[in-house]
C-alpha cells in the first residue's frame, strides 16, 4: 500500500493532481481544498489513503494524517463514501469539521456538494460517538480560509483534553463533555487552563 507521496505537481484537474515522483506518474484524488493550494511545477508531499478493488487502484491524497483520519471516519456512517467524504473535506478543514461535531453544527456539514441537511444531521451525530477524540484534536490550529473558520482564538490542547478526561470522571458521555469543552474553549481564550474550562464547561452542562 502506498501511505505517502513526495514529488513534483505535474498537472491539477478538477478532482484530481498528478504527482511525478522520480518520473513516475501517480493520479491522485484531492479534495477542492486541497487542489486549489497546488499549481504545476509545485513540490508537493501528501499522506495516502489507497483503495483496491478489482478493477482499479485509487489513491486518495491529504495534507495531513488528521485528515486522512477523517476521511477514513467519515466513511464508517452510512450514505457517505470517498467522494462524500472528499467533498465534507474540501468544503471544512480537519479543525473546523472538528468544531462542526463538537457544537453540532450540521449546517456547516450541509455546506458540501452532494450533503443534504438529512445526511448533515447522521454526520455530526454520529462522528459524536465514533470519533471523540478526534472532535477536539487540532481546535487550537489555524483554520484556512473557509466559510466557517473560528473566529475566537481557543485553548490549548492539552487544556481541553485534560478538561474532557476531567469531566468524563465526573460521570459525562465523552459527546457531553466534548461539546462543552469546545465551547468553553471558544469563549475563554488561548490562555484559559484547565480549572477555568472545567469551571465553564460544568456551568454549561448544567444548563
Amino acid at each position: 500500500m502506498i501511505g505517502k507521496l513526495k514529488g513534483k505537481v505535474d498537472a491539477v484537474g478538477e478532482s484530481y493532481l498528478l504527482i511525478d515522483v522520480h518520473g513516475v506518474g501517480y493520479e491522485v484524488q484531492a479534495s477542492s481544498r486541497t487542489l486549489r493550494n497546488l499549481k504545476p511545477g509545485d513540490d508537493v508531499s501528501l499522506t495516502i489513503d489507497t483503495h483496491v478493488r478489482e478493477d482499479a487502484i485509487r489513491l486518495f491524497g491529504f495534507q495531513s494524517e488528521l485528515e486522512r483520519s477523517w476521511f477514513r471516519t467519515l466513511q464508517t456512517i452510512q450514505g457517505v463514501g470517498a467522494k462524500v467524504a472528499l467533498s465534507v473535506l474540501g468544503v471544512l478543514s480537519p479543525q473546523d469539521l472538528a468544531s462542526a461535531v463538537a457544537l453540532g453544527n450540521w449546517a456547516a456539514v450541509e455546506e458540501a456538494p452532494g450533503v443534504g441537511k438529512k445526511l448533515a444531521l447522521r454526520i455530526v451525530a454520529e462522528l459524536k460517538d465514533k470519533a471523540p477524540s478526534l472532535s477536539i484534536a487540532d481546535l487550537n490550529a489555524p483554520s484556512a480560509g473557509t466559510a466557517t473558520e473560528i473566529s475566537s482564538p481557543t485553548a490549548s490542547g492539552l487544556a481541553a483534553a485534560e478538561a474532557i478526561s476531567a469531566l468524563t470522571n465526573l460521570g459525562y458521555n465523552p459527546a457531553q463533555a466534548n461539546s462543552a469543552v469546545a465551547l468553553a474553549s471558544r469563549e475563554l481564550g488561548s490562555d484559559a487552563d484547565t480549572p477555568a474550562l472545567i469551571k465553564r464547561s460544568l456551568k454549561e452542562l448544567a444548563r
